[in-house]
């Protein structure tokens, strides 16, 4: 063992140590390296942000008005279906109360936004649970 010991040797620093400016140089390069490769992501980031927000804002507007076409083909689903499912009872019509309107105080033209239930009544359950985030609870 004491052979082996002697065949080590441990690697030290120059006699007299190091120079102080190349201690001192080498942080400041690696500093300056860091710093300008920190600019470069956060210029790489602004504008790849500028971006994401740009094609955001331009299909906003479409996104908006399919979920409103999605929407008001859902109601007219629902509406051909009470047609269908009423058409033998006598004295039905469509959106009241066997010919009394639901809401006498509103205008005939307004549109009454059904509740969540009503919206769904005659859709898929898949539809209805995906929206109201059923599956997550069981």
């Amino acid at each position: 063992m004491a052979t082996a010991e002697a065949q080590c040797r441990q690697d030290l620093p120059p006699p007299g140590g190091y120079k102080r400016w190349a201690l001192f140089g080498g942080y400041l390069a690696m500093t300056a390296g860091a710093g300008y490769l920190y600019y470069l992501n956060c210029k790489a980031v602004k504008i790849t942000d500028l971006e994401i927000r740009s094609a955001s804002l331009a299909i906003y507007p479409m996104l908006l008005a399919e979920r409103d076409r999605e929407y008001l083909k859902q109601l007219r689903r629902n509406r051909d279906e009470e047609n269908e499912l009423m058409r033998n009872v006598e004295g039905w019509k469509t959106g009241t109360w066997y010919g009394e309107p639901i809401y006498h105080t509103q205008d005939k033209n307004l549109l009454i936004n059904p509740r969540f239930q009503e919206y769904y009544v005659h859709a898929s359950y898949k539809d209805y649970t995906n929206r109201a985030h059923i599956g997550l609870l069981s």
